[in-house]
């Protein structure tokens, strides 16, 4: 029997499809990623009918990214120049769930590959990340036969899924290609200028409060419509104007104020002249009333576009958190395809089935029935750039099982409902009244057919009555006032707004605007209100894009990324060679680089005027090794030591509390210890090996737990005691603190063993390692001068005061009651002492309690690990 594996995006999306196209009859087995499962069952193959066995799994997102190769990734070793030129290198995207191995091995022997991805230009990317992967796994071709196919579809629903797998074509190379363009050049050109204004500017002043101070071809130019939306209001200057105001009462005593026809005057003087005259008139006469019927317009189809805006500016929901949540409500069958441009149906999209399934739904069963019962209205044509279909509902669902989900999905159902009823007509009623030569007007809305605003409630049209005035009939004049108002500013760009102007000016994609807006959020560029969700630039944001635009303009330009943006689509549409638009690219940002490189003294003036130079920032800390004399210890991000005798910076832990190490120095350099502290881990750190590690084996931003110096009491290879078992990477390292309360740690995971109070605890060096265990012995003496050496993993007299705290890999962080704590089995004398992790959650301790192992202390074979 033939094989075809089948491979989807995420791993709920593989199981849903496989259970559509099994019709339920699926076995799920593990498969060697502790991320993927696969999901197995035979059926026909749709286009010779015989029996085959389907395997369907799914990768994690990207299965591959790009990064700099060795001393590239080495801000130290590196020149930023050099980035534009160096070579790149393909590497897994999370190797910790070895997804290319994973598809290799359930590659093996298989016919034909059919992928499911996610079908935009990631999705290709990504289909071509799996094809290398699985290369040379696959059987040859049979008969000439394609044996790798791509699947289509916009919507998890089995109707989509179906026709899809009846309807297989090719992967899109070109496609693909425009996306690995779009990666090298924002790797390139993001990371070069990052690198550069990072390292200059930290190295400068002290209170910037950013640790990374980055810029992007997209980012850089949306963080300058929140700032030139900034420089206006700070610009503006308010003028006054003047308003006249008459109040009138009609025969029948009914008061009312009309609007003047002219708005206002901006000329007192001649504000006052025309007041004077409508004062002196006698009466006012009704000089015509009139009556049209006006039309709203129903909207069009939804893209993610008008979808993101709607979400901030109605729901104050930020975009990106609007975008997770639709994407959610995608792989769960609820709506289709969250991201597209398009916002036209295609011909034969049934809207009636769609309107029939929304009906399911209790909040809109009424409208639904009236909607059948009048007809269909055609929706409006809209723009159909050929991507993915509107985003519209595909399963009814309920409040109470989506959860916060259901806002979005409320608005999407109510959209496209509202895109196939009829427009809101109303009449519009205007009387037009002249005082003197001047003329004035009232007018009134009364509403024929509220149309789609029934459903679409926050664009209703609000109804008034008019006056009850005739055509030729005197008003008495009751008042009239000559009213100062002045000019206001425009407000702050709201993310709506934003969204706007990026869709314009061309700046990123559908799947992207919402990344960029956050990105400058994240970065503290700008700060969201909490009202209106408006972005106001802070003081760094503000500076940078000053700085570029003194500088060369052109790098906050939006016409430098929608202009790539142009010949990445080339790229993709097979218009343009990959190589050719890369290579020119990037020899127009490295000209530009260079030209920043020279002239950032213009954008250091700027910095001065707000930020305090490190000289005048922090407080004495510790001694230098060069000079002996005092460090500035600046705790603002990121956090740093400086020296104002050698002007040197030295970065510290991003986070954590720092103290002096007993006055000890550093046997390397000279400089003193420093104790970093987090609730993971304590240990010392030398700030100058931190930055610039002394041994080729020793990672940079290293503490002294990971340092390979081979007689340093604070190192790792004088401290560790043995091969962590809970991770498999990393070592347990004795913590060389100076209190009573000891502990060991891994210098990779979150485990920790806590050994009691003791007076001193030592490694004992140069004897012979466990024989069950193979880690080193130890050396205890508790408070009461009581001394014994022994190993604490195997011997129960070393290990009764010891406990241990450990968050192991299968638990996972955020969201609630997620942050359990838990005991772990260790295997001892029966096995290398690696975790033995049994079931899905996490590990226990002995007699079934979970969360901190507390009790009898580490026993032989296994006990509080």
């Amino acid at each position: 029997m033939r094989s075809v594996l089948m491979v989807a995006e995420k791993p709920s999306l593989a199981q849903t499809i496989a259970e559509i196209l099994s019709n339920g009859s699926l076995r799920s087995r593990k498969s060697s990623s502790r991320a993927c499962s696969v999901h197995e069952y035979t059926g026909p193959w749709p286009y010779t009918n015989e029996q085959v066995l389907y395997k369907m799994t799914s990768t994690c997102g990207h299965v591959m990214g790009v990064d700099f190769p060795g001393r590239f990734n080495n801000w130290n070793a590196t020149d930023p120049a050099e980035l534009f030129d160096c070579p790149i290198e393909q590497k897994e995207a999370n190797e910790s769930l070895a997804i290319p191995r994973m598809l290799n091995q359930e590659a093996r022997g298989v016919d034909l590959l059919v992928l499911w991805l996610d079908c935009d230009k990631e999705g290709e990317n990504i289909c071509f990340e799996v094809i290398q992967s699985v290369e040379g796994a696959l059987k040859p071709s049979y008969r000439n036969e394609r044996n790798i196919l791509r699947a289509k579809f916009s919507a998890l629903t089995p109707k989509d899924i179906r026709h899809a797998m009846n309807t297989l074509g090719t992967p899109n190379k070109n496609e693909s290609l425009s996306v690995d363009a779009r990666m090298e050049l924002d790797l390139r050109i993001g990371c070069a200028f990052t690198r550069f204004q990072t390292t200059y500017f930290n190295g400068k002043f002290g209170n910037l409060n950013s640790s990374t101070i980055s810029f992007g071809p997209c980012q850089t130019p949306t963080l300058a419509f929140c700032v030139r939306r900034h420089d206006e209001i700070q610009q503006f200057k308010p003028e006054p104007y003047w308003v006249i105001m008459p109040t009138l009462m009609t025969p029948a005593g009914e008061t009312f104020t009309p609007s003047w026809t002219k708005s206002s005057v901006f000329d007192r003087q001649v504000g006052e002249m025309l007041t004077k005259h409508v004062k002196e008139a006698r009466s006012a006469a009704v000089t015509s009333i009139s009556s049209q019927q006006c039309t709203k317009a129903r909207p069009m189809a939804l893209n993610t576009v008008a979808l993101l805006r709607l979400a901030s500016a109605g729901l104050g929901m930020a975009p990106n958190y609007a975008m997770q949540v639709a994407e959610r409500l995608y792989t769960q069958g609820y709506i289709s395809y969250p991201r597209t441009e398009t916002s036209s149906y295609p011909d034969n999209f049934d809207l009636r089935a769609t309107a029939i399934e929304v009906g399911k739904v209790n909040e809109y069963s009424g409208v639904v029935q009236r909607i059948l019962q009048q007809g269909i209205k055609k929706p409006k044509k809209g723009t159909d750039v050929g991507d993915h279909p509107p985003i519209t509902p595909t399963r009814a669902a309920t409040e109470g099982g989506l959860g916060e989900a259901w806002r979005i999905y409320d608005y999407i159902c109510r959209h496209f409902l509202a895109t196939i009823m009829n427009d809101c007509t109303y009449t519009e009623t205007t009387a037009l009244i002249a005082i003197g030569s001047e003329e004035f007007k009232v007018t009134a809305t009364k509403v024929i057919d509220p149309g789609f605003t029934s459903v679409l409630s926050f664009q209703a049209i609000s109804g008034s009555d008019m006056i009850d005035i005739k055509q030729g009939m005197n008003l008495q004049i009751q008042d009239v006032k000559l009213i100062e108002r002045k000019t206001t500013p425009p407000d702050y760009l709201t993310e709506s707004e934003l969204i706007k102007l990026m869709e314009t000016n061309g700046i990123g994609t559908d799947a992207s605007i919402p990344v960029h807006i956050n990105n400058i959020g994240q970065r503290g560029y700008v700060t969201v209100s909490t009202t209106g969700r408006r972005l106001i630039p802070t003081t760094l944001g503000i500076l940078l894009v000053h700085g570029y635009e003194k500088i060369d303009p052109d790098l906050v330009l939006s016409t430098m990324r929608s202009g790539m943006e142009k010949q990445l689509n080339k790229i993709a549409a097979g218009e343009a060679d990959f190589g050719a638009v890369r290579d020119h690219t990037l020899t127009v940002f490295k000209a530009k680089f260079r030209y920043y490189v020279e002239k950032i003294a213009l954008m250091e003036g700027l910095f001065e005027t707000s930020f305090t130079t490190l000289n005048d920032s922090g407080k004495p800390f510790s001694r230098c090794g060069k000079c002996q004399r005092f460090m500035k210890l600046i705790s603002t991000r990121p956090p740093r030591l400086y020296c104002g005798y050698c002007n040197e910076a030295l970065q510290l832990p991003p986070q954590g509390n720092y103290g002096l190490h007993q006055e000890l120095k550093c046997p390397l350099d000279g400089y003193d210890l420093i104790f970093w502290t987090t609730a993971a881990r304590g240990t010392p750190l030398c700030p100058y090996c931190y930055n610039n590690p002394p041994f080729p084996d020793m990672p940079k931003n290293a503490p002294c737990m990971k340092c390979t110096h081979p007689s340093c009491p604070h190192s790792m290879v004088v401290n560790a005691v043995r091969t962590c078992y809970g991770c498999d990477t990393g070592n347990l390292v004795l913590e060389t603190s100076a209190g009573l309360k000891k502990r060991i740690s891994c210098n990779t995971c979150s485990l920790k063993i806590y050994l009691g109070e003791q007076k001193k605890v030592k490694v004992k060096s140069g004897s012979a390692p466990c024989g069950q265990c193979g880690g080193r012995l130890m050396t205890l003496e508790d408070k009461d001068g009581v001394e014994k050496t022994g190993c604490i993993f195997c011997e129960d007299n070393m290990g009764q005061r010891c406990r241990v705290d450990y968050r192991g890999p299968r638990e996972r962080t955020g969201g609630r009651n997620r942050r359990a704590r838990g005991g772990m089995q260790a295997r001892g004398a029966n096995g290398p002492g690696r975790g033995d992790f049994r079931g899905s959650g996490p590990p226990r301790r002995p007699g079934g309690s979970r969360g901190r192992g507390r009790g009898r202390g580490m026993r032989r074979g296994g006990g509080d690990y």
